[in-house]
C-alpha cells in the first residue's frame, strides 16, 4: 500500500525538494505552507503530483484542521525555520529570540503534537533543525539555541512516542529561499566565504537534505538521530 507523506513547509527549498524526491520513490505527497501563490507555484512544479493545501503552521486551530481532513497517515516532515536570532550576543534581543523560538521551535512541537494521532504508528516524525545547534559559530548563539532546542527533543521523543520512529536532519549552508532576507551581492558574498570554510568547497542544495529527509523515512530502523548534513562545515 502507497504510504502518504505530510510535508509542512513543503512550497519551497528543503520542503519542496524533498516532495519532489518523495514522489519519485513513489510515496503519495501532501505538501503545505502559509503562501498560497507559493503554494500554487509549487504544486505546478510537482506537475500537481502532491495535494498542496494551504496552512499557517503557527495557526493551531488551522494545524488540526489540516489533520482532521487528511485522518490517518505515514511521515510528517517538519520543514519550515526561522531566520530570527542571529547576531551577536551582545547585541541580539529579546524579541528576535524570542521570535526564533515563535517562528520554529514551537509550531513544529505544536504541529507533531497534533499529528500523533493520526500517524502510522510505524511511521516517522521528521524534524527540521540546523548546523547552528551544533557548531560553534559566533553570531548564532540565539539561532542556534532554537535549533538545538529541536535536535534535543528528538531522542527523547523517540522514547516516549515509540514505536514512531523521530528524527532530525540539521543541514548546514543551503541556497535556499530562506536567504531572500539578504541582499544578492552580500548573499553571493556570504556563499563564498562559507564555501571556502567548508571541506567539500561550496554551500549544499535543497535536493541534498532532501535526501537525507528521504532516507530517515525509508530505512526503518532510523530513529533517535539528528544527520547533520552540512559539507563539513562544523568542523571549521
Amino acid at each position: 500500500m502507497q504510504q502518504h507523506v505530510v510535508i509542512i513547509g513543503g512550497t519551497s527549498g528543503i520542503g519542496l525538494a524533498a516532495a519532489e524526491i518523495l514522489i519519485r520513490e513513489k510515496f503519495k505527497v501532501t505538501i503545505s505552507g502559509r503562501d498560497p501563490q507559493r503554494l500554487a507555484n509549487a504544486g505546478n512544479r510537482l506537475r500537481n503530483q502532491a495535494k498542496a493545501v494551504a496552512v499557517d503552521a503557527a495557526n493551531a486551530t488551522a494545524v488540526a484542521g489540516l489533520f482532521d481532513s487528511l485522518g490517518s497517515f505515514d511521515h510528517l516532515v517538519l520543514a519550515f525555520g526561522s531566520n530570527k536570532g542571529l547576531g551577536p550576543f551582545a547585541t541580539i534581543g529579546a524579541e528576535d529570540l524570542r521570535l526564533s523560538f515563535a517562528e520554529k521551535v514551537f509550531p513544529q512541537f505544536g504541529c507533531a503534537q497534533a499529528a500523533q494521532k493520526f500517524l502510522n504508528p510505524r511511521g516517522s516524525i521528521t524534524f527540521l533543525s540546523a548546523v547552528s545547534a551544533f557548531g560553534a559559530m559566533p553570531g548564532a548563539a540565539g539561532i542556534g539555541a532554537a535549533n538545538g532546542a529541536i535536535a534535543t527533543m528528538v531522542p527523547t521523543l523517540a522514547r516516549e512516542l515509540q514505536p514512531l520512529r523521530v528524527n532530525a536532519v540539521a543541514p548546514g549552508v543551503i541556497d535556499t529561499p530562506w536567504w531572500n532576507w539578504v541582499a544578492p551581492d552580500e548573499k553571493a558574498a556570504l556563499f563564498a566565504d562559507f564555501a571556502a570554510k567548508t571541506p567539500v568547497g561550496r554551500v549544499g542544495t535543497p535536493e541534498e537534505i532532501g535526501q537525507a529527509i528521504s532516507f530517515l523515512i525509508i530505512n526503518g530502523f532510523m530513529t533517535g538521530q539528528t544527520i547533520v548534513c552540512d559539507g563539513g562545515i562544523r568542523l571549521s
